[in-house]
This record gives structure tokens, C-alpha cells and sequence, in this order.
């Protein structure tokens, strides 16, 4: 048995890069399991749902629920369903953030002189065009978010612009930030992860890859924190940030020493 109650994993970076197990990350998964500890999966990808991951895992012997996942795109969906029900967004991002918005019965337009709310997000075909709609949509004080503020995404090859580089355009042409980033590190998503585990922040471990989202996730919100430098942040960053996690691992393998 193990203090944590519970435990907030990254999913790329942490426990897979690309469509690669990371080294350790079964064993790892095991050792939390066999310590007691309640499991959720916390991804900022703003393309993906919870069933995608379900699905990733499986091949390598990993089994998860839907229910036990969200990602930036789910907390999203949820807010805006929540908080602007009935009203038009205009979205910067891709088909697939669309359609996890439209199941979760928010209205998606693509008119940006008819935007009643306008969400930016990763868009792998963001052009100087979108650029000119976002801003038309973002005049006066229409309510602006962003789904994450991850400026890059790590792949196989390397990394690739995120939604953070979008957004960082998007607030350049509208001359504002957006009203809040929906993912980690935000209140809105730590309280998404609260309300899935129901336990207490103080015995919740947030385990991740980068020092900006998944750290300051677990800081914020009172959770104790390890870094893995499987993925974005290094010892480079970790020594040039004001984040600071309360615990370094090479790697997932070696959260069994925290238990």
C-alpha cells in the first residue's frame, strides 16, 4: 500500500511516444495497481477522446476505461456545454475536436461573423486564412478559450506545433489572451480530475512529462508531483523553470519508488 490514493498520468511522453511503450510503463501500471492506487489518464491532445486511448493501449496489453481518460478536447466540450449551452463557436482545430464537441451538444459554426463564443485549438491546416476568420470572430468581447497551451507536440520524429503556437497567433491579431486555457494546467481541468477520482488533492500524484502543464497541474491544485524525462521537459528545462516537481524520474519504470 502507498499515501497516494490516486494517480493523474500523462499519456504521450509518459507512457507512450508515438505508438511506441515507452520502457517500464507495464510495470509501472502494475505497481500502481498493486498499490492501491486509483487511475486516471490525463492527455492535453485536443484531438482525441477518451475511447482513443482505450484503444492505443490495448495493443500493448494495457486496459482502459473510458471513464478512467480525459483529455483536453473532453474537458473542453464539457465547460463549453456547461457554461455557453445554446450558443454558436467558432472553432479553430480539427474535425475530430468538432465532432467531441457536437456529442457533447455544442454548437459549432463555421461562420465567423456568427460566433457567440470562439475556441482555439490544434489545427494542422491553420493557414493565413483561418488567421483572418479568427480574428473577424474575436472582434468585440466574445468569450475566447483555448483548449491547451502545449506550443508543441511530441511525435516520433521529434515534435510538431501544437495548439499553444495557434493560440499564440490568434492572440497576436485579436491584441488579448484567451479568457482561459480549458486543459492543463487550468482549474477547470484539475477540477474535471478531481470530480472523475473523487479523492483528496493532497493524496493524488500527478505524474507527467512536461513541467508546464502536467507539474503545474498537480502544484496548483495541492497533489504532490513526479516529472519523467521521457518526453518534453529535460534537466536543461527543469533547471531554467520556475516549476518545480517534488520528484525527477528517468522515466515511469521508476514511480515503484515513490510507492
Amino acid at each position: 500500500m502507498t499515501d497516494y490514493e490516486a494517480v493523474i498520468l500523462d499519456v504521450d511522453g509518459t507512457i507512450v511516444r508515438g505508438e511506441a511503450l515507452l520502457p517500464g510503463a507495464t510495470d509501472a501500471l502494475q505497481a500502481l495497481e498493486a498499490a492501491g492506487c486509483s487511475r486516471l489518464l490525463f492527455s492535453n491532445n485536443p484531438t482525441r477522446g477518451s475511447d482513443h486511448y482505450r484503444e492505443k493501449l490495448a495493443p500493448h496489453g494495457i486496459d482502459v476505461e473510458p471513464t478512467t481518460v480525459l483529455t483536453s478536447a473532453t474537458v473542453s466540450a464539457d465547460y463549453l456545454a456547461a457554461t455557453h449551452g445554446g450558443e454558436r463557436v467558432f472553432l479553430v482545430g480539427g474535425e475530430r475536436l468538432e465532432a467531441i464537441l457536437e456529442d457533447a451538444a455544442v454548437e459549432v459554426t463555421a461562420d465567423p461573423d456568427a460566433a457567440e463564443v470562439v475556441l482555439g485549438s490544434f489545427d494542422k491546416n491553420f493557414s493565413f486564412g483561418t488567421l483572418w476568420e479568427a480574428l473577424r470572430a474575436l472582434e468585440g468581447d466574445v468569450p475566447f478559450y483555448g483548449t491547451d497551451p502545449d506550443a508543441t507536440i511530441p511525435i516520433d520524429e521529434g515534435e510538431i506545433p501544437g495548439s499553444g503556437a495557434i493560440l499564440a497567433a490568434m492572440e497576436a491579431v485579436a491584441g488579448r489572451e484567451p479568457d482561459a486555457i480549458l486543459g492543463k494546467p487550468s482549474a477547470v481541468a484539475a477540477a474535471a480530475a478531481m470530480d472523475r477520482l473523487e479523492t483528496d488533492p493532497g493524496k493524488t500524484l500527478v505524474v507527467g512529462d512536461r513541467l508546464d502543464t502536467d507539474i503545474a497541474l498537480g502544484n496548483r491544485a495541492g497533489m504532490e508531483t513526479a516529472l519523467v524525462l521521457t518526453g518534453v521537459s529535460d534537466r536543461t528545462a527543469l533547471a531554467s523553470s520556475d516549476v518545480e516537481p517534488d520528484h525527477v524520474l528517468e522515466s515511469l519504470a521508476a514511480v515503484e519508488t515513490l510507492l
